[in-house]
């Protein structure tokens, strides 16, 4: 397959082009730099030139709190961006795997996400990103995930890590729940939904759900460091405020994947450990 990938200088979309180029698909890959997405001739210049078999759309402003002060900026670049997007795949006949967030839902649910709630967004970010999958044509696919950790950018297990070497003690709000989920595994699903042209809302995560505290105890425990010095505090006690609000509920129940029996990706632990390990030799 010829797949096309934007933001591509992004956590999950540097895992995107390795997996897909190590299948041995051709990658027409482009960073924030090489491809303006809020340019409509130059997003449309992009996929006419390389005429892809398949767009995946992981490009996006996910500065949660800064979205809240700009919604313009949000809007043009999660929402708007991706109409500019599925405008140009209808061109080539491309369908579109959008990577979307736990933050369309308003997390009061008291259970698991599963594709088909409602969806309620309470900040800009996730409105952005709502109004993002609505722009999508029929036969493009949706990827929520949540949580995102890799190798690449900046992230919370890059954090923690840095904290803890700053500080005896850490604070960690114990109110809000989610799956983390690893750029690497979370690209090995996207490209898997890609080659088997699955279409559709999908929630990908990896498996075990927890607070930020118990992540953050689970971080200081894959590096040999002691979990105890990890506090919990509430999300209302956080100095200083966010500007945001935060999902309390953002577990991702992977129904579409666990239905049409397809295996679920790991307990988060196991890419944690990995990660980890790589960060420490670096």
């Amino acid at each position: 397959m010829r797949v096309l990938i934007t933001g591509a200088g992004g956590q999950v979309g540097t895992e995107l082009v390795a997996t897909f180029a190590a299948a041995g698909h051709d990658v027409a890959s482009f960073t924030s730099a090489e491809l303006d997405i809020t340019s409509r001739d130059a997003v449309r210049a992009a996929v006419v030139e390389n005429r892809p078999d398949a767009i995946v759309h992981p490009a996006a402003w996910t500065a949660v709190d800064a979205c809240e002060s700009d919604p313009d900026r949000a809007f043009l670049v999660n929402g708007l961006a991706t109409r500019f997007i599925a405008e140009s795949a209808a061109l080539v006949d491309a369908p579109v795997y959008y990577v979307s967030t736990d933050y369309v839902f308003d997390g009061t649910k008291s259970e698991p996400y599963v594709e088909w709630d409602e969806v309620g967004p309470t900040s800009v970010y996730g409105a952005s990103k709502l109004a993002g999958e609505r722009e999508l044509h029929p036969g493009s696919s949706i990827i929520r995930t949540s949580w995102v950790c890799g190798y690449h950018g900046a992230n919370m297990v890059k954090t923690i890590l840095r904290l803890a070497g700053e500080h005896d003690r850490l604070s960690f709000v114990d109110d809000q729940r989610g799956h983390p989920t690893f750029a690497e595994d979370l690209a090995g699903m996207i490209a898997r939904l890609v080659t088997e042209r699955r279409v559709g809302t999908f929630h990908v995560t990896n498996q075990g759900a927890v607070s930020w505290f118990e992540f953050a105890q689970e971080v200081l425990r894959a590096a040999g460091l002691d979990p105890e010095r990890v506090q919990a505090v509430a999300t209302a006690d956080l100095q200083p405020p966010r500007p945001a609000p935060r999902p309390a509920n953002s577990v991702l129940d992977n129904a579409a994947l666990r239905l049409s029996g397809i295996p679920l990706l790991d307990d988060f632990r196991d890419p944690l450990a990995r990660l980890v390990a790589r960060l420490s030799a670096d």
